[in-house]
């Protein structure tokens, strides 16, 4: 589980979007709190994509980085499920951008053996400015 936590976040951050998308089970769910859910693979791929172009036109650099911190698992590995809660923080090229909280589901793939995201919640809690990528 804290592979894949930071599996995503590495992708997101590289602007490797399919790969991000590849953390969350074929139907699993984004759900960005205030704004809107994204259900499946290609859907979420789209939304890390029209982010990734929004923080393209707003900096000169786009560089972003999610720092995931305090990071609480309950597992039940016989059962191939999983839930954990953590906090963000994400820091662009100027300093920080916005800062919440992740909630997420997992199942554990019995093909391959890798957990992935059925669900994950964001609540962002705050933010410096107009944010450059929600």
């Amino acid at each position: 589980m804290r592979q894949t936590i930071s599996a995503y976040a590495h992708a997101v951050d590289r602007g490797r979007f399919d790969e991000a998308a590849a953390c969350f089970t074929a139907d699993g769910v984004l759900d960005v709190r205030g704004s809107d859910r994204s259900q499946g693979r290609d859907a979420i791929a789209g939304r890390f994509a029209a982010a990734g172009r929004k923080l393209a036109k707003a900096a000169t650099n786009a560089v972003v980085r999610h720092h995931v911190s305090s990071i609480a698992i309950e597992a039940d590995v016989t059962g191939g499920t999983a839930t954990s809660s953590s906090y963000f923080f994400v820091v662009t090229e100027i300093g920080p951008d916005h800062w919440g909280t992740y909630r997420d589901t997992f199942r554990r793939d019995d093909t391959t053996g890798r957990w992935l995201f059925t669900e994950r919640q964001v609540t962002v809690e705050g933010r410096v400015g107009p944010s450059r990528m929600t």
